[in-house]
């Protein structure tokens, strides 16, 4: 691996927190007709369940599993029952050596530990996909490890499910290969529809592109409502990061929360959710992720029938009887942060401050500049073998105006979304895996497939560009493929 000047790598590191933008985002419609669906009555019979997920590992994505922990508190508060909660995390950031509060795990600066209780339904290698879609189903046949629980639901129940990682277009991350790609969730969700099994879903979901998650693809009349931490096409935001203000306690190295996350969940904290509805909380949300429109926020999207955002919170999330006396306001109480810390660069911000905080010419200092040094270099690797495969493809002028090309809004990233799945496997055969930084290529691939570019073809095109595999943790396919 090149070692690049220690000076290159902090120049680099201030350019890619500093929240800049080279595109200007394009906002992706949301749902037209909002209405359209009648509210439920929440005297209705049926039962409160929900699915917590945080699909990443690793102690610079502290804030994914805290997300998830933090949910779980507040639905357990809201009254639904452990038996009804299914919770897939990793579980390697309580007891994690990097962990200044060993087996505590905190939300924001100032907040309690959230781990204390947590179920440990799917944690480690039982985080996966197909375990993540047998718990929706209420498929126990299909589960391999965990606790067994899942969605056990009936035709008067009521589903929420919370996603919380990285993403990319087309795709959702996890700690486990492979990935979660947007038709096969959506084909679950279908699925899930057809048994008849529920009386209506909410999925509130976190990512990177996680627009492009329901963008074209969820269609109406399957009783489920959708909002996402941005549209199809920009990033998402980590919070309470160091250098934020506000930022996490001093001896913390990294993020504690995702913007979305926490401006959803903490607005749930403190309000009377039997008399806030759906929509209601959805434009207090936006409105702090959105972070007054400045560089560091994002788009909060709806999709699917938002007609159901009638319905009041507490259907889904239950509701606090200590806020029951809490007044609903119309303006958000609660304040954005300063600035915020791309999604993507959440790691490099945890490398950094570890290496700035480490003693000169300690052995700290020294494993997180080398930390800071592969990241980068894969991003690089990454980046110029995706750029360089277009070239090759299209030409050196058409090449990137192809890869970087976006659908009109309402159309779905890809029409085949084998051939993505093949293309990514092709790629990541000679180039070593995308990884949670590479997710952002997703797109390109899609777009390869778009234009007809079939595996023999990429197969060639990765070979030239990707000579060999780095030897970085970042590039190794040891955990295998991500499609």
């Amino acid at each position: 691996m090149n070692r690049f000047p220690i000076i290159f790598v902090v120049a680099t590191l201030i350019t890619l927190v500093s929240g800049g933008r080279d595109e200007i985002l394009r906002m992706p419609s949301e749902a037209s007709r909002f209405f359209q669906a009648p509210a439920t009555d929440e005297n209705d019979e049926g039962t409160r369940w929900a699915v917590l997920i945080a699909g990443s590992n690793g102690y610079w994505n502290y804030r994914h599993q805290s997300d998830v922990c933090h949910a779980y508190q507040l639905l357990t508060k809201g009254g639904l029952k452990e038996e009804n909660i299914v919770v897939f995390m990793y579980d390697d950031i309580a007891f994690n050596e990097e962990n200044p509060r060993p087996g505590v795990i905190i939300n924001s600066p100032h907040g309690n530990d959230v781990y204390k209780g947590v179920p440990k339904d799917y944690v480690g290698e039982d985080v996966t996909v197909n375990n993540f879609f047998a718990a929706i189903l209420g498929n126990k046949s299909a589960l391999t490890g965990g606790s067994g629980k899942v969605v056990n639901s009936g035709p008067n129940d009521h589903i929420f499910i919370y996603y919380s990682d990285h993403g990319g277009p087309g795709v959702l991350g996890m700690p486990t290969s492979p990935y979660m790609y947007a038709s096969d969730l959506i084909e679950v969700l279908k699925k899930k529809h057809a048994s008849g099994t529920y009386k209506s879903l909410v999925f509130y979901l976190e990512a990177c592109e996680s627009g492009s998650i329901f963008e074209g693809l969820l269609p109406e009349g399957l009783n489920i409502y959708a909002t996402t931490a941005a549209n199809a096409e920009e990033s998402s935001w980590g919070t309470y990061c160091p250098g934020d203000n506000p930022s996490p306690p001093p001896e913390y190295e990294t993020c504690l929360g995702d913007l979305y996350s926490v401006a959803w969940m903490e607005d749930s904290d403190i309000h009377n959710l039997r008399t806030e509805t759906l929509h209601q909380q959805f434009e207090l949300v936006k409105q702090r992720t959105m972070n007054g429109n400045s560089a560091y926020g994002s788009h909060v999207m709806q999709y699917g029938d938002v007609g159901l955002s009638k319905n009041n919170v507490s259907l889904y999330l239950g509701t606090n009887p200590a806020n029951d006396n809490f007044p609903f306001r119309e303006k958000n109480s609660l304040v954005p942060p300063s600035k915020a810390v791309n999604q993507r660069d959440a790691d490099l911000v945890h490398f950094w401050d570890k290496f700035r905080k480490a003693p000169l010419g300690s052995s700290r200092k020294s494993v997180a500049q080398k930390q800071i040094l592969e990241a980068m270099s894969h991003r690089m690797h990454i980046d110029d073998s995706v750029t360089l495969i277009g070239k090759l493809l299209f030409g050196i002028e058409e090449g990137p105006e192809l890869l970087s090309s976006v659908r009109p809004a309402g159309q779905p990233l890809v029409d085949d979304w084998d051939c993505l799945k093949t293309l990514v496997r092709t790629f990541e055969t000679h180039c070593g895996s995308l990884s949670q930084y590479g997710m952002k290529h997703m797109r390109s691939f899609a777009n390869l497939c778009n234009a007809g570019i079939r595996k023999e073809q990429m197969a060639e095109a990765s070979a030239q560009a990707c000579v060999s595999i780095p030897a970085t943790p970042w590039s190794s396919l040891s955990s295998g493929f991500s499609a």
